[in-house]
């Protein structure tokens, strides 16, 4: 997404890869290595198997609904840091939005355990 500077930027979050709006991604809305912005909408029932970044952490804020990380069931206004290292699968226990921002944003740094 190409603008001038002094124009605002309008857009949709299905325009976009998976959620993700600000990282090294086409689209996006800022293209960066230096960190990742997402926003994620799950329905219940969706899962990622557990991985882990050898270089990124992970900070999950539970906008909306439940999700079962680190074991652990958290809901709306909850936020879970994930340091470099740190395993987790992902359940969704009821229909969520999650608001996810990876730093740095490493690509290729998602390590299935």
């Amino acid at each position: 997404m190409k603008t001038e500077a002094s124009k605002p930027i309008i857009a949709r979050l299905e325009d976009f890869t998976k959620g993700w709006i600000v990282g090294n991604f086409d689209p996006s809305l800022i293209k960066t290595d230096a960190v990742e912005v997402g926003v994620k909408f799950y329905k219940r029932g969706d899962r990622e198997v557990s991985h882990h970044h050898k270089i990124a952490t992970e900070i999950t804020v539970v906008v909306s609904g439940r999700v079962r990380m680190l074991g652990r069931e958290f809901g709306a206004g909850d936020v879970v840091t994930l340091p470099p290292g740190t395993s987790t699968a992902f359940e969704v226990l009821e229909d969520a939005v999650t608001a996810v921002v990876k730093h740095p944003g490493a690509s290729d740094d998602k390590y299935l355990d």
